[in-house]
C-alpha cells in the first residue's frame, strides 16, 4: 500500500470525494434550469479519469488546447468545444481529430478560413458581455458579418463573464449571471432574425454557473475550476475553503526558527507564481500549508516567498518547529489550481486519508 509518506515530492494530491462532492454541487446547481447541458471544461484537471466522473458517458466537454482535444477525442469524448480562439495552423489538426469539435471565433477573417476548411469543424460566434477579452460586444455590426462568413458552419454563441470573478458575494455574481445571459441571447436572437440557424447558446464560469437565477435562452453551461477549487474561488465564495480537492504535498527541507520559518521544496515552479492579491479580500501568498491530513495545524500560515524549487512558509502564529521536522510532510492549498495542476504529470488520488488509491495522469502542454 502507497500512502502519503511514500510519495516524492513535490506532487499533486486530489481527494476523490471532495472532487465528488463538488461535481454534485455543479450538476445540482444546472439540474435547476430544465433541459440545461452542462459542458464541463477540462483545461484545469486535462484528466480522462476526472472527465469520466464530470462527464460520464462521454458527455460533452470544453477543451483549451489542441493536446486536449487530441487526448479527450483519442479516449472517447468527441463532442468538444475548443474554447480559444482559433489560427487557420490548427485547423488541420483539429479535423484531423475525426471528432465534432466546435471552434470559437470573434474575427471575420478567421471565420472565413473555418468556412473554407474542407474538414466538419464548425464555430461559435465569440461574445463580450463585459470581460474584455475575447468576442464582439451583443450590438457589434461585426457580428451578423461574421456569421454570414460562418454560413453552414455556424455553430451558435459562445461567452464567457470571466468577470464574475470580480464578485464577492451571491446577489453580484448572480447579476453578473444575467448580464452574461441577456447577452449571449440577444446576439443569439439578432442573428436568428436575420434568418440563421443558433443551436448553441453557451456560457458558463463556475460563480456564474452556480448562482445564475434563471437562464432562459441558454442551451448549455460551461465550468472548470468548480471541479478541484482553488483559495481564490473560495473566497469568492463558490466554495467552501474546505471544498478545495487539490492540493501540492511537499516536504519539509529547512527550518528557521528565528525567522519563524521552514523551507519546502514545492517552489514556484510546483505551486506558480500565480497571487489573488490584486481582487481577493486576503493575500495567502502563493498557497495555505496545511498539515499531511489537509486541515489548517499551523494557525494560517502561507508560503510568503517563493523561488524556483523552494518555498517559504510562516505563520501569524509561532510554528510549531517540534513537528516540523526536516522531511515532515506539509500539503499546499492553492491560489489558482489551473495554473499549479499545469505545472504536474499526474495527480494521486486519496479519499479523505493517507493511502493512495491510484495515480491519474493527465495531458500537459499545447
Amino acid at each position: 500500500m502507497t500512502t502519503l509518506d511514500d510519495l516524492p515530492t513535490p506532487c499533486l494530491v486530489l481527494d476523490l470525494g471532495i472532487l465528488k462532492r463538488n461535481l454534485a454541487r455543479m450538476q445540482a446547481a444546472v439540474a435547476r434550469h430544465p433541459g440545461l447541458i452542462l459542458r464541463p471544461h477540462m483545461k484545469t484537471a486535462k484528466s480522462v479519469d476526472v472527465a469520466a466522473l464530470a462527464a460520464p458517458g462521454f458527455g460533452p466537454i470544453t477543451v483549451s488546447t489542441v493536446a486536449e482535444a487530441r487526448y479527450f477525442a483519442e479516449a472517447g469524448w468527441r463532442d468538444q468545444i475548443y474554447a480559444v480562439g482559433v489560427t487557420p495552423q490548427k485547423l488541420d489538426a483539429l479535423a484531423a481529430l475525426g471528432a465534432d469539435i466546435k471552434l470559437i471565433t470573434d474575427d471575420l477573417d478567421a471565420a472565413r478560413a473555418i468556412a473554407a476548411h474542407p474538414g466538419k469543424l464548425r464555430a461559435l460566434i465569440e461574445i463580450d458581455v463585459g470581460e474584455g477579452r475575447g468576442g464582439v460586444p451583443p450590438e457589434s455590426e461585426e457580428l451578423p458579418a461574421i456569421a454570414a462568413a460562418l454560413g453552414p458552419k455556424l455553430a451558435g454563441v459562445f461567452t464567457h463573464a470571466g468577470h464574475s470573478y470580480r464578485g464577492r458575494d451571491i446577489p453580484t455574481m448572480a447579476a453578473i449571471a444575467e448580464t452574461e445571459r441577456a447577452g449571449v441571447v440577444r446576439a443569439a436572437e439578432r442573428l436568428r432574425a436575420a434568418g440563421h440557424a443558433v443551436p448553441i447558446v453557451s456560457m458558463g464560469s463556475s460563480p456564474t454557473a452556480l448562482h445564475a437565477e434563471h437562464l432562459e435562452g441558454i442551451t448549455e453551461l460551461r465550468a472548470g475550476v468548480y471541479m478541484f477549487g482553488d483559495l481564490f474561488q473560495a473566497q469568492l465564495g463558490t466554495h467552501a475553503p474546505e471544498d478545495i480537492a487539490l492540493t501540492v504535498l511537499t516536504s519539509v527541507t529547512g527550518r528557521k526558527p528565528a525567522r519563524n520559518a521552514v523551507l519546502v521544496d514545492a517552489g514556484a515552479l510546483a505551486l506558480s507564481k500565480d497571487r489573488s492579491t490584486e481582487a481577493a479580500p486576503r493575500d495567502y501568498g502563493f498557497g495555505l500549508a496545511l498539515d499531511i491530513d489537509g486541515g489548517d495545524a499551523f494557525g494560517q500560515a502561507t508560503v510568503t516567498r517563493t523561488h524556483q524549487e523552494h518555498g517559504e512558509v510562516t505563520g501569524p502564529a509561532p510554528l510549531p518547529f517540534d513537528r516540523l521536522p526536516i522531511g515532515a510532510r506539509l500539503r499546499i492549498a492553492p491560489n489558482h489550481t489551473c495554473l499549479t495542476a499545469a505545472a504536474h504529470e499526474r495527480y494521486h488520488v486519496v479519499d479523505g486519508g493517507h493511502e493512495v488509491l491510484a495515480v491519474w495522469p493527465r495531458v500537459n502542454f499545447w
